[in-house]
């Protein structure tokens, strides 16, 4: 560990300092998110961004800035930045787009409380089950490790540094010449099984069409295996949360408990107890924001008794399905299918006969829930590396806790920037592209063709899911290759994963580092360019 990771104490964000740059650059980060989801339709990776930020700060040659040497500021100011960038974009924005199409502005506001809550509630159950059994800080979560490396190499520099900076060259290269580089990073430092299906999912999405004549998305049969694979996924999450333990010797074999802890028997922060609570009062959490939504959105009146309790159960159980799924999905590719997964939400309530405008309140609802569960953990494996990967537990914790209340007080600033400029996106009708797809298909309704299909292809999903089982997740992975659209990512995913079996049976484990910063670097420089390239599309 260096000098910076030797701090007997974490650093405060309630610092004057700290809290006023960090509230700037969440500003900062919201207006950006908002802008690009507008515009783009996607949301940029600020977490770089954040990095490069706090480094600048640490060399303005003033008293005041130089504690911004230290790595675990830096790590503050890009949690910050990072969740108010997701928070207002996707977690607040893309819910309160849906009522405004819908043509119900009295909906907007009701939504946007909606919304804040299970965005706020999002964020806390990951940090109650981040470095649990479920979610490991072991895992993948590879933008988190990009920018882990990026703060490194800026404050060791070295050879390290001189990997990360090749690695961002070539990754900024690579975008540049549209090879889809996060991908390609991800494959030398994610699970082989999961991005292999991942791969393969890709490869189907894209070829489907021009090889055989079949338009898999029209057909819903992405949807359909990630209903399946979802289903089995919870079942085994389930297994682990409420399965006791017979011995110590039958523990050490029990494969889901192995699955779950990742390739190696590590040691977690949280315990699976601890986890199995958060989880249980998440889920009476999002029911309590179900019927604030209901209430305050005014729907009780469109539904019966019967019917409005099915909807506060149905909107908590899919709020709830979808951050595990989403999580699941963000730990291993890096990449999180939140539209499609609330898509198929909506795609069930239709089904299930809710009205318009509940169905509306539902969609936001699920939209808002996953996108702040994945970006934390992201942030979360930053933290963590930079503290030593757990080495000193009680140091671990503490600085976690730090980044969760950053992170809280970025998304209270995300909010209140959204509530003081939607109104301004609105009028000139700059509002996410994806909920005209929500809306559009509310207002088509649903038949019972679609519905065949979903379980047609649930059946297929499932049975990958099991086979798999939850270490490899090959059922989720596969569902979200599939749901993903992004020319020549199914490439980039299989060529990264040819070469790292290639290097690794070459140079053994000496290979494992320096392919680690290799990829930190594609995945870098795919990040910079990508959000620069967006910011100077919004300027054209």
């Amino acid at each position: 560990m260096n000098q910076e990771n030797k701090e007997k104490k974490h650093p405060s964000i309630f610092e004057p300092v700290s809290l006023v740059l960090n509230i700037v650059t969440a500003v900062f980060g919201a207006i950006i998110g908002m802008q690009i989801i507008t515009t783009l339709g996607v949301t940029p990776n600020t977490s770089i961004i954040g990095a490069l930020i706090a480094m600048l700060i640490a060399r303005i040659p003033v008293t005041l800035f130089q504690k911004y040497k230290s790595i675990h500021r830096q790590n503050l100011v890009q949690t910050s930045i990072s969740a108010s960038t997701f928070g207002a974009a996707n977690s607040l924005l893309i819910p309160i787009g849906i009522p405004f199409l819908m043509g119900a502005p009295e909906l907007i506001i009701p939504m946007l409380i909606g919304a804040a809550l299970a965005m706020f509630v999002d964020a806390a159950i990951l940090y109650k089950i981040f470095d649990s059994k479920l979610f490991p800080a072991s895992g993948t979560w590879a933008p988190g490790v990009a920018t882990a490396e990026s703060i490194l190499a800026g404050d060791k520099g070295g050879k390290r540094a001189g990997l990360l900076g090749l690695g961002t060259g070539i990754g900024i290269l690579g975008a540049y010449l549209h090879i889809p580089m996060s991908a390609f990073g991800v494959a030398f430092i994610g699970n082989i099984w999961a991005l292999s299906m991942f791969g393969i999912g890709l490869l189907f999405r894209q070829y489907s069409i021009p090889v055989f004549g079949v338009d898999v998305n029209a057909l819903y049969i992405p949807h359909g295996i990630m209903i399946g694979a979802g289903i089995v996924a919870l079942i085994q999450v389930s297994i682990l949360l409420f399965k006791r333990p017979k011995s110590s010797a039958s523990n050490a074999n029990n494969e889901v408990a192995a699955a779950l802890e990742g390739a190696e028997d590590a040691v977690h922060t949280r315990p699976i107890n601890e986890a199995k609570k958060a989880l249980g009062l998440g889920f009476l959490a999002y029911t309590a924001v179900a019927v604030v939504i209901a209430v305050t959105g005014g729907i009780i009146t469109d539904m019966s008794p019967g019917m409005l309790i099915g909807f506060i159960i149905f909107a908590a159980f899919a709020a709830f399905v979808h951050e595990i799924i989403v999580g699941i999905a963000a730990m291993h590719s890096g990449w999180f299918p939140a539209f499609a997964v609330a898509f198929i939400t909506l795609l069930i309530g239709m089904m299930i006969g809710f009205p318009p405008l509940a169905l509306a309140l539902l969609a936001g609802f699920s939209a808002a829930t996953g996108p702040a569960f994945a970006d934390m953990g992201y942030d979360f494996k930053t933290g963590h590396i930079l503290r030593g990967n757990g080495e000193d537990k009680a140091y671990e914790l503490a600085g976690r806790k730090t980044q969760y209340i950053t992170a809280m007080i970025a998304f209270g600033v995300a909010l209140l920037t959204v509530l003081v400029t939607y109104k301004g996106y609105f009028a000139q009708n700059l509002v996410p592209p994806i909920d005209a797809v929500y809306v559009s298909t509310i207002k088509a309704g649903a038949s019972s063709e679609v519905a065949m299909q979903l379980l047609l292809w649930a059946i297929p999903g499932a049975i990958l899911q099991l086979i798999g089982g939850p270490s490899r997740q090959i059922g989720i992975m596969f569902a979200t290759g599939l749901l993903i659209l992004t020319p020549n990512a199914c490439w980039a995913v299989l060529a990264g994963i040819t070469i790292r079996l290639i290097w690794k049976k070459a140079k053994g484990k000496e290979a494992d580092t320096p392919m680690s910063i290799m990829a930190a670097g594609f995945i870098a420089g795919d990040a910079l360019f990508s959000f620069f390239n967006s910011v100077f599309k919004l300027n054209k």
